[in-house]
């Protein structure tokens, strides 16, 4: 038995598309503004498939809000960077970027983040670095410093 998957009226693809969107953002964490965005994707998706045609729903950066000076300024914050992607707060992107299958080039050219945006809270920055120069990274070794003289005298 064949199901008739066309829908006649436009009020049942703003159904078809609140019931989705209801139920995705039930099971993700979305943030605000991003909600108008995930809105419009799923109804064009919806549109595209009960009219018969398949839709581009796999150009999503084409449909991905890019935020305000404002947000990205505000999703930098001293314990956290607020990702853009699902609005959950990480000490470090990298991980959460690749599990979504972007790298921190291409999360910054999809969300139209400058190019020294950090991928790293500010507070983890500081304590790795303080935890390096606790080693003595980061600073001239006696020994480095011989061995130039050395070969420079040769």
């Amino acid at each position: 038995m064949k199901e008739n998957t066309k829908f006649d009226r436009p009020s049942d693809i703003v159904t078809l598309t609140a019931d989705i969107v209801a139920a995705y953002i039930s099971n993700n964490s979305v943030p605000v503004a991003g909600l108008p965005g995930l809105i419009h994707s799923v109804r064009r998706t919806v549109s595209g498939l009960t009219l018969g045609g398949v839709p581009d729903a796999v150009v999503m950066d084409a449909d991905v809000q890019r935020p305000s000076p404002a947000q990205i300024r505000k999703s930098v914050q001293q314990e956290g960077i607020v990702s853009f992607i699902d609005g959950k707060t990480y000490k470090t992107l990298k991980r959460h970027l690749t599990a979504n299958g972007l790298s921190p080039q291409g999360y910054r050219e999809r969300y139209g983040l400058p190019a020294d945006y950090p991928m790293v809270a500010p507070s983890y920055a500081e304590w790795r670095s303080a935890l390096a120069k606790s080693f003595g990274l980061g600073q001239p070794s006696v020994m480095a410093g011989r061995g130039r003289k050395a070969r420079k005298a040769a």
